[in-house]
C-alpha cells in the first residue's frame, strides 16, 4: 500500500521547522501502518510530556526551537513533576531539572496543561465519530469506548507530532470496519453482587484484557449502566492486562445499542461465558502480596481520582485518622474543586496526601522501601506497580483500602461471591 500525501502535507512536509518534522513522522508512521492517506484530527492528548530520560526533553526542545504548535486542541497527560505543590517528588536535581524542562516544552507547543490521565472528566470530551489522536492507554480506551470518538492507542511523540500536523494516518481504530467486536464475553453468569460490588470493574476489566489482547470485543449481560467511573476502571484495567483500545459494553456504550451492531451484524470470532472461577482468578491476580499482614501505603487513583471517588473517600474515611499513608491521586480540574470547597483540607486534615499532576506510580512520591506493601483499589496500578515501585501489591475495594490506612493492616472483605 503507497500512502499519498495531499499537496499541502506535502508542502508541510518539504519544510525545515518543526511543523515539517512533525509531518514526516506522521506521513512515515503511517507509511509503516500501511495507511493510504492521512485524515484530519478534531484534538489530541499527550502522553509524551512524561520525563523518561533526557531524549524526550531535548526532542520537545526541538519542535519549540522550529517554532512548533498544535494545529488541534491538545491537553497533556500527567507529567513527572507535581507543579502544584501538593505532594513531593523524590527525583535528582538532573532528573527534576529536565522533567521541569520537558513540561515547560510542551507548554510552549501550545498544550493545554491538564496534566491529567482522565483528560474526558477534565472538559475534553470528542463527539461520538470524531477522528482524534490521543496517547494514553485508559485515556485512548474511554475516548473509543466510552464517548465513541475514533483514535488509536498512540504513542510518546507520535502524538505530539499528529496534534502538530493537525493529521493522523487512516489505519486501524479510525476505520469503522475496524472497530467491530470480533470477541464476545458473556458476564450474564456472574452474582449480581459481585458484579453491584466495589471491587467488580477492575477486576472484569483485568479479566477481559487477558481474554481480548488487543481484539475488540464487546461484554454481555449487563443489565444497567454502572456509571462513568466503574467504565473509566474498566477500560484502564483492560488496557493494561492487555493491549485493547476499544471496547464494546451491549446497552450501555454507544456503539454497541444491541449486540447485532456491537458485531456489525457478523458472527464473532468466539464467544466466552465469564466464571465465577476465572473472576476469582483474575481478582488472585491482581494481588502480589496475597496473605501478606504488612501494609506500607495506600495508593488511589488511577486513572485520576473524580469528583465522585473524592466524596465516596470521605463517605469511607468518616472523619477517622490514617496510620499508614494514603496517597491520593487527581488532576488539577478535581484539585481546585476540593481546593475551593474546603474539602482539600479535610482531607489532608485526616492524614490523605493529594497527588496531582502525575501519580505515584510514574514517579517517585512514596518512600523506597524493600518488600514494601502497596494497597490499592486501582487495577492498573496493580498491574504496574510491583516493576515501576518495587512494592508488592494487594488490590481490594475502596471501603476495604480506607479500613486497612485506619487499622495499619491489611482488611480485606469484599471477594468474589
Amino acid at each position: 500500500m503507497t500512502l499519498t500525501l495531499s499537496e499541502d502535507e506535502r508542502r508541510i512536509a518539504a519544510g525545515s521547522d518543526g511543523a515539517a518534522m512533525a509531518m514526516r513522522i506522521v506521513a512515515e508512521s503511517g507509511r509503516l501502518l500501511g495507511a493510504e492517506r492521512l485524515i484530519p484530527i478534531a484534538s489530541a492528548h499527550i502522553d509524551g510530556a512524561l520525563y523518561h530520560g533526557d531524549s524526550g526533553t531535548l526532542f520537545a526542545e526541538r519542535l519549540v526551537e522550529g517554532s512548533a504548535k498544535v494545529a488541534v486542541r491538545a491537553t497533556l497527560n500527567v507529567g513527572a513533576l507535581d507543579l502544584t505543590g501538593s505532594c513531593r517528588v523524590r527525583l535528582a536535581e538532573h532528573e527534576r531539572a529536565m522533567a521541569r524542562r520537558m513540561m515547560r516544552a510542551y507548554r510552549a507547543l501550545g498544550c493545554e496543561p491538564t496534566w491529567t490521565c482522565a483528560p474526558y472528566q477534565a472538559g475534553h470530551r470528542p463527539r461520538e465519530g470524531e477522528d482524534v489522536a490521543w496517547g494514553e492507554s485508559n485515556a485512548v480506551a474511554f475516548c473509543n469506548s466510552v464517548l465513541g470518538a475514533r483514535t488509536n492507542r498512540y504513542g510518546d511523540f507520535l502524538d505530539i507530532a499528529c496534534a502538530i500536523a493537525g493529521r493522523a494516518p487512516d489505519c486501524g481504530l479510525h476505520r469503522t470496519e475496524n472497530r467491530r467486536a470480533r470477541i464476545i464475553v458473556d458476564v450474564s453468569a456472574l452474582p449480581a453482587s459481585f458484579l453491584n460490588s466495589e471491587i467488580a470493574w477492575p477486576v472484569l476489566g483485568s479479566l477481559y484484557g487477558r481474554l481480548a489482547g488487543d481484539a475488540v470485543g464487546a461484554v454481555t449481560g449487563i443489565e444497567r449502566h454502572p456509571g462513568e467511573d466503574a467504565l473509566k476502571a474498566f477500560g484502564a484495567a483492560a488496557a493494561s492486562s492487555g493491549a485493547v483500545g476499544l471496547f464494546h459494553i451491549v446497552g450501555v456504550t454507544p456503539e454497541a445499542p444491541d449486540i447485532a451492531t456491537a458485531t456489525g451484524g457478523m458472527a464473532p470470532a468466539e464467544t466466552i461465558a465469564a466464571t465465577a472461577e476465572m473472576v476469582a482468578d483474575s481478582l488472585r491476580r491482581l494481588s502480589t502480596a496475597e496473605g501478606s499482614d504488612r501494609l506500607d501505603a495506600v495508593a488511589l487513583g488511577s486513572p485520576h481520582f473524580s469528583l465522585d471517588e473524592f466524596a465516596a473517600l470521605e463517605r469511607h474515611l468518616a472523619g477517622r485518622g490514617l496510620k499508614v499513608p494514603l496517597y491520593a491521586c487527581t488532576g488539577r480540574h478535581v484539585l481546585d474543586v476540593l481546593e475551593k470547597s474546603g474539602k482539600r483540607q479535610a482531607l489532608e486534615n485526616a492524614g490523605v496526601t493529594i497527588v496531582a499532576d502525575t501519580c505515584v506510580v510514574v514517579t517517585p512520591v512514596m518512600a523506597e522501601l524493600a518488600g514494601g506493601v502497596l494497597m490499592t483499589n486501582s487495577g492498573k496500578f496493580a498491574h504496574y506497580a510491583p516493576g515501576n515501585t518495587g512494592y508488592r501489591v494487594l488490590y481490594a475495594s475502596l471501603a476495604d483500602c480506607v479500613a486497612s490506612a485506619v487499622a495499619g493492616r491489611p482488611i480485606i472483605r469484599d471477594t468474589v461471591s
